[in-house]
């Protein structure tokens, strides 16, 4: 008798893809699938079918699974198969459940911490009698996942509802801009794509991470946030933020994370350009895809600690003209972001002490190193909140995000450290904290938008809010120092800025600042008012508009001081997203007291509209109508929309559409062919020589015919 020869394994990809949760993935719903998916920590099924019949008493059957190009022993599961082969969570069993003649039915179980990634199989056969042996090495994919779904997986979420959105929903929105005009931007994550996981495995071994790790989510997470900038090792996007893009994707024209992963998998080269929620969305893109609980998070005017003190700080000249570096710290300037994006993931951290679970935040922009690497987290929410800096990863930085304090500093020849303090905000950073609702999607309007900030901070100017920030201090003397000085203030004129709600694209807006003098005497004041254009992250690009003058408050009394700026003033200085911020800063010529504020907001722009002429029937050509109004007094020249959808043939189209006239229609035809029935979502942006990023999507039911 001549040992086993194998003719076929099969794994059943779609009944194993049935009770694992993965059969939203597109390779496993093809006509022959050959691809098979499951969760660690889970049985599941094969067969295999040999060229003789299977003699229990004389053969032996071993399935020896393994990751990598250099098996060892947490990268290699060796079993043999048995009838009473008991599942064990720890280890590695095939259990025999039917012989059939030839054809042998099997069912493996996985450890529950086993590595994520991609498996190979080889079959070994010999017989009892004799050490010859026969191999057979299977040529098809098994890929083997985090398993949230299972209470010991360390990814496990005890509301597994929630997982139909933090691992499931490939479709979400990422909340932009500046603080009174956010608004949700829809993504498309669709991490069950053809192209994602093989790029999710291409990213890992790009940036060399050891197979043996892959099972630890707390390793993994870090990984990816590194892995998804392209700052160390050609990682998937290069972050930009100047406005050229011309030899790359402009960060506003992305509807969605495929097409970079596809690109960085096809080219094998870093993908041009990304902004954090370009980055935030593709990281969310790859967790959902292994399957680690993850949502994108936005910060609404967000900081960035240069410097460790946890204090955002401005500087002025003695006559209050605001400096654009730290005098203090020659590495770089903090600075405030209208808002940033990242990312939460969902793990138990038992590396930690306990209580610290949950939500971690993981950041991949590239804005400071982390242990030499550009890579952030994970931290965890609640050590953020409570300010406990001493745990991994980066808690400081996050801390800092959310709730540092913004302390102005005027340049003081008398004062022992140069400067003296202007004033100190303890509310303006880390404003509101969004995410996108669970199980709601709303293509055009908020109902879908999640305030979490309790989640990042307490309330602000509570007690407890105060001393999450101080407990933080308390571990950095650099922070001690700053936060010592801000208690000597003392003040008898009022300044305030008037906040500017919403301004639409072509329309004129003004700045104001009230002055009340509380004092018995008149004070000279020197103001000066300032309108310039921003990018989202804080960097200036123009004065849009500037005037200084002086005036004289009575004792008691109160004043404003105004300056009126015209659309035609800003259009031509506009730059992406068109955030705009307006600063405003005093001096009293008697006391020196001095005062500045600023104040974030941005353009508005239409919304793309998508319309159907007619019902959607499953596999039958339809229209979209996608449109807008030229809000502008000038035409529209170059005019292109984007749109990504998973329902229909082709990932992502692009489609031109002719010139629109001043105040004109914008509009395009998109042919349709729903491929699946149910909910499908579209998401669009449109780009023309004169306007951009503009945003819309729109949810749709799919019919039988």
């Amino acid at each position: 008798m001549e040992p086993l020869v194998v003719d076929v394994v099969h794994f059943y990809p779609k009944e194993n893809a049935q009770t694992h949760n993965t059969n939203k993935f597109e390779v496993v719903n093809e006509e022959n699938p050959t691809v098979t998916i499951v969760r660690r920590g889970q049985p599941f099924n094969g067969v295999v079918r040999f060229t003789r019949a299977f003699d229990e008493n004389e053969d032996i059957v071993q399935l020896v699974f393994s990751l990598g190009d250099k098996p060892q022993m947490d990268t290699q599961g060796s079993i043999f198969l048995h009838r009473d082969a008991v599942p064990d969570k720890h280890a590695w069993v095939a259990k025999i459940l039917d012989v059939q003649g030839d054809t042998v039915s099997f069912e493996v179980s996985t450890p529950v911490t086993v590595p994520v990634g991609c498996w190979a199989l080889r079959v070994v056969t010999r017989l009892k009698s004799s050490s010859a042996r026969e191999f057979y090495d299977f040529d098809q994919d098994i890929y083997i996942l985090f398993n949230p779904w299972n209470p010991d997986d360390q990814t496990y979420m005890e509301d597994t509802a929630l997982l139909q959105e933090y691992v499931l929903n490939d479709v979400g929105k990422v909340w932009v801009g500046p603080i009174k005009t956010t608004r949700g931007k829809p993504w498309f994550y669709g991490q069950f794509d053809a192209a994602v996981l093989p790029a999710c495995m291409f990213m890992l071994d790009r940036a060399e991470m050891p197979f043996h790790l892959r099972g630890d989510p707390v390793k993994m997470t870090r990984v990816i946030s590194r892995i998804v900038n392209s700052n160390d090792d050609a990682g998937v996007l290069v972050g930009r933020w100047d406005g050229q893009y011309e030899d790359g994707t402009a960060p506003s024209e992305w509807t969605g994370s495929v097409d970079i992963l596809a690109q960085y998998l096809e080219t094998q080269q870093e993908v041009p350009y990304g902004q954090c929620w370009v980055f935030a969305g593709v990281v969310t893109t790859v967790c959902r895809a292994l399957g680690i609980p993850s949502r994108v998070v936005s910060n609404l005017v967000s900081a960035h600690d240069a410097n460790s003190s946890l204090t955002v700080d401005k500087y002025y000249t003695e006559t209050m003209e605001e400096l654009d570096y730290d005098p203090n710290n020659p590495a770089g300037a903090d600075s405030i972001w209208n808002y940033h994006v990242w990312n939460d993931v969902w793990m138990a951290r038992p590396d930690l002490p306990p209580g610290f679970g949950g939500w971690q935040a993981i950041d991949a922009t590239p804005q400071e190193t982390s242990s030499g690497l550009y890579q952030c987290g994970p931290a965890p929410l609640e050590a953020i909140k409570q300010g406990v800096i001493g745990l991994g990863y980066d808690v400081e930085f996050m801390l800092a995000s959310v709730n540092a304090d913004l302390m102005r500093w005027r340049k003081d020849p008398e004062s022992e450290s140069g400067y003296s303090m202007v004033d100190t905000n303890n509310y303006h950073i880390g404003r509101m904290v969004l995410t996108k609702k669970p199980y709601v999607f709303d293509p055009l309007g908020d109902e879908d938008r999640m305030n979490i900030t309790a989640e990042y901070k307490h309330s602000e100017g509570t007690a407890s809010e105060r001393l999450a920030l101080m407990n933080g201090v308390r571990y950095s003397e650099r922070a001690k120092r700053y936060f010592a000085i801000a208690g000597n203030l003392n003040s008898d004129i009022t300044f305030n800025l008037r906040e500017i709600d919403t301004v639409s694209i072509g329309q004129d807006f003004r700045i104001t600042v009230d002055i009340d003098n509380t004092s018995k005497e008149g004070r000279n004041i020197k103001a000066a008012l300032s309108a310039t254009s921003v990018f989202y992250n804080g960097v200036k690009a123009e004065v849009v508009k500037k005037v200084e003058g002086k005036v004289f408050v009575g004792p008691g009394k109160h004043e404003e001081v105004s300056i009126l700026v015209k659309a035609d003033d800003y259009l031509p200085k506009l730059v992406e997203y068109c955030n705009m911020k307006i600063s405003a800063m005093a001096i009293a010529d008697e006391t020196k007291q001095s005062w500045a504020d600023d104040d974030d907001f941005q353009i508005l722009k239409p919304n793309i509209n998508i319309k159907f002429n007619e019902d959607l029937i499953l596999g039958q050509p339809a229209t979209a109508v996608l449109s807008f109004v030229n809000p502008l007094e000038r035409a529209l020249t170059g005019c292109e929309f984007r749109v990504t959808s998973a329902g229909v043939a082709g990932r992502t189209l692009r489609l031109a559409a002719p010139d629109a006239p001043p105040h004109g229609l914008v509009s395009a035809e998109l042919p349709v062919q729903p491929k699946k029935l149910g909910t499908i979502n579209f998401v669009a942006t449109f780009k023309s020589a004169e306007l951009k990023d503009i945003n819309g999507a729109v949810s749709v039911e799919v019919f039988e015919g």
